[in-house]
């Protein structure tokens, strides 16, 4: 097992003088700050779109290196503005090839980001909050309290750090490289709700999207959801992304211990909201996300259950072995337990793959991350008697 951590000792420096970091400023927003940095409306249109494509598109930190803009005016924006990302503090290298970075942002707060290389591809798992709410029992996440939301400049900044990394960005004044891309979908999948957040997520997404920038498509961007049903139609029609949920359960009683949010909105009320999904996003399926628990919701009945339950949604289950960590109240369902329920799904008609633990060495598989500095440790007692176990 290799596991390298490289460790930035010195703070990035924090915006100064009031200055505006335009890294996750919308277009809009970009060209509003500009004019009231001075520039001419008239030319504020052009002028967000050249600095914006050399953020986005080039993955440039400075102004003087913009050079289709004028000396002056550089020096202007140098002046009011900053292009900065979170800082690494850490970054791990599993045997696998995932990389798991320590990313701080504003306050001190830490977040963990993780970049996942498959042949032809590669996947980045990023986080929108700091902590979460949702307190679901297996996910080792879940034990953490919510600090608070991302914004969006931190949020699309993990792209961007994660690209620093990759060395993905083009090279100024040369062609640009004829490759696959290293970073090639996103999945928000990483730590918090995603739809608790949902203007800085959306506002995070489209700049992702955006072709003159990093340029992934909708359909490379996954957002995986625990089931916060009023918000699921809007991700349809302003993000229009690819949409998991984390269902992990064939029954209200069970899937309430698991996830609690079931408890405000069960599993007919969250069928509901995704039965309407791919019509409303021009999504080709739902991905249902499923973790498998020995004893807890992995027999041949759960998988019948299942099967019935989302008749009629183009849909995949991905059936996740469960990645333990230091206190879990469950243990992973045995391989052959695993096989046998996918069997039955798989013969019902749906795709069931059963997804590669990727990254465990590092304790960056699903359901693992948790970052350290807000990492309050609770015995398993403790855990179990939360999960009402």
């Amino acid at each position: 097992m290799t596991i390298t951590q490289d460790v930035v000792t010195i703070p990035r420096k924090q915006p100064e003088g009031g200055k505006v970091n335009l890294v996750g400023l919308t277009r809009d927003q970009l060209r509003d700050a500009l004019i009231e940095a001075g520039t001419p409306e008239k030319q504020a249109k052009m002028r967000a779109g050249q600095v914006w494509q050399w953020i986005y598109q080039k993955g440039v930190r400075e102004f003087d290196v913009m050079t289709n803009l004028a000396k002056d005016y550089r020096a202007t924006l140098a002046e009011r503005f900053v292009i900065e990302l979170p800082e690494v503090v850490s970054r791990h290298v599993s045997s696998d090839g995932t990389r798991k970075y320590l990313v701080r942002i504003a306050g001190g707060h830490e977040v963990e980001t993780v970049y996942i290389p498959e042949e032809g591809r590669g996947t980045l798992c990023v986080s929108s909050q700091v902590g979460c709410t949702l307190t679901c029992s297996f996910c080792h996440t879940g034990t953490q309290k919510l600090v608070r939301n991302l914004t969006a400049g931190e949020i699309v900044g993990q792209i961007m750090l994660a690209r620093d990394d990759l060395g993905e960005w083009p090279e100024i004044g040369r062609a640009p490289k004829d490759e696959t891309r290293l970073l090639s979908n996103i999945v928000l999948m990483g730590m918090g709700e995603p739809l608790y957040n949902f203007t800085s997520v959306r506002d995070a997404m489209k700049i992702a999207m955006d072709p003159e920038g990093i340029s992934l498509s909708r359909r490379r961007i996954t957002l995986s959801t625990s089931g916060v049903v009023p918000e699921i139609a809007r991700t349809a029609e302003e993000i229009g992304c690819l949409l998991a949920v984390s269902f992990h359960a064939t029954t209200d009683e069970v899937r309430d211990k698991l996830v609690p949010i079931n408890k405000k909105w069960n599993i007919a009320a969250l069928l509901d909201a995704l039965r309407a999904y791919p019509k409303l996003s021009n999504s080709e399926r739902i991905t249902f996300e499923y973790v498998m628990l020995k004893g807890v919701n992995d027999s041949d009945a759960d998988a019948r259950r299942l099967v019935k339950l989302i008749e009629g949604i183009p849909a995949k289950i991905n059936l996740i072995p469960f990645n333990e960590w230091p206190g879990a109240p469950y243990q992973r369902s045995d391989e052959a337990r695993i096989r046998a329920f996918a069997d039955i799904i798989y013969k019902a008609g749906y795709a069931s793959p059963i997804r590669t633990p990727r990254g465990e060495d590092i304790m960056a598989a699903c359901g693992q991350l948790k970052s350290a500095t807000e990492r309050a440790r609770k015995s398993r007692a403790e855990i179990q008697a939360e999960a009402g176990l």
